[in-house]
C-alpha cells in the first residue's frame, strides 16, 4: 500500500488525547517514512471544515471517551465532517482509567460507515479529566511501549498490498456509562456549569478560547451555553479559577477516586 501521508485527527479538550495520537502517528511516520499532517478538530471553527482523504491518506483518529462512548455532542460532526473514500485508518480512544467501555468499537464502526478501512485500534489510558488522582502519570512508559508496538504492527499491515476487513465485534453499540456518586446512585450533573473564582481571575479569556463548544462568554467568563464537562476552562486557567461545585458532580469525583486509581489495561485490536 502506497501511502503519501499521515492526517493526523483528534479532539482534544486537555491535551490528553492530542499527546496520545502525536506518539502513535509519530512512531507511524517514522515506520512507514511518510509525513505528517495535523488537524485539531477540539475548536468550533475547526469543525466546520470537511475532510474528505484518498485512499494514499492515512487517517490517525483520536478522541477522548466520555462515559463509555464517543462524546454524544461530536458525534454528528463525527459523523458529517470525516470522509474515507476507501483511505486506511488508524482509531485511538483515550480514556481516563476507569474503562473505554464501546468507545473503540464505535469509533471503528463510525470510520468504516464513513468509508475508511481499519488497519488496527486502540483505547489507551490516560489522566482522568476530572482530577488528578485517576491515572496518574498515564500514559506512562510501559504505556509508550504498549503504543509503539500498536503503532508497528498497525504500520505492518499498512506495508501491505490490501488491508483485511479487521476482526471485530460489529453488533449494535451499547447505552452510555451511567455516572454513579460516592453512594452508589445515579450521579446527575449534565446541567452543571463551571463557576469563576472572581478573586483569581485575571480576565486573559483563556477559558472562553478553549472552550470546544464556545459556551463561555469571552467578556463575562461566564459559561452561558451547553457545557460537556471535558474541563478544558479548569485544566487551561492560568489562576485556578475555573471549578465546578455540582454536588452530584463532586460525588462522582470522589466516586472515581476511590475506586479507579488501579491501573486500568490499555486495548489494542490489530
Amino acid at each position: 500500500m502506497k501511502l503519501k501521508r499521515i492526517n493526523v485527527l483528534y479532539f482534544s479538550p486537555t491535551g490528553g488525547t492530542e499527546k496520545i495520537a502525536r506518539l502513535a502517528a509519530g512512531e507511524l511516520a517514522a515506520k512507514l517514512g511518510v509525513e505528517q499532517t495535523f488537524i485539531d478538530f477540539t475548536r468550533p471553527e475547526s469543525r466546520q471544515t470537511e475532510y474528505r482523504f484518498q485512499p494514499d491518506d492515512l487517517l490517525v483518529m483520536a478522541s477522548p471517551v466520555y462515559a463509555g462512548r464517543l462524546p454524544n455532542k461530536l458525534m454528528p460532526e463525527y459523523k458529517a465532517k470525516i470522509f474515507g473514500n476507501g483511505a486506511p485508518a488508524v482509531p485511538i480512544c483515550v480514556f481516563g482509567n476507569r474503562s473505554p467501555d464501546e468507545a473503540l468499537r464505535e469509533l471503528i464502526l463510525l470510520l468504516e460507515g464513513n468509508g475508511f478501512k481499519i488497519a488496527g485500534g486502540a483505547a489507551f489510558a490516560g489522566r482522568h479529566a476530572f482530577s488528578d488522582k485517576v491515572g496518574t502519570g498515564r500514559p506512562d512508559e510501559a504505556d509508550l511501549a504498549e503504543i509503539r508496538a500498536f503503532a508497528d504492527k498497525a504500520a505492518e499491515k499498512l506495508s501491505g498490498t490490501e488491508l483485511p476487513l479487521l476482526d471485530t465485534d460489529r453488533s449494535e453499540i451499547g447505552p452510555y456509562y451511567v455516572p454513579k456518586k460516592a453512594d452508589g446512585t445515579p450521579a446527575k450533573f449534565l446541567k452543571a456549569k463551571p463557576l469563576t473564582d472572581w478573586a483569581k481571575c485575571v480576565h486573559c479569556g483563556l477559558c472562553a478560547r478553549s472552550c470546544p463548544l464556545g459556551s463561555i462568554d469571552k467578556d463575562t467568563m461566564e459559561a452561558t451555553g451547553l457545557c460537556i464537562k471535558c474541563q478544558a476552562c479548569v485544566r487551561r486557567c492560568p489562576t485556578h479559577a475555573k471549578y465546578f461545585e455540582d454536588a452530584d458532580f463532586l460525588s462522582h469525583v470522589a466516586m472515581l477516586e476511590n475506586n479507579f486509581t488501579r491501573r486500568a489495561k490499555n486495548i489494542t485490536i490489530i
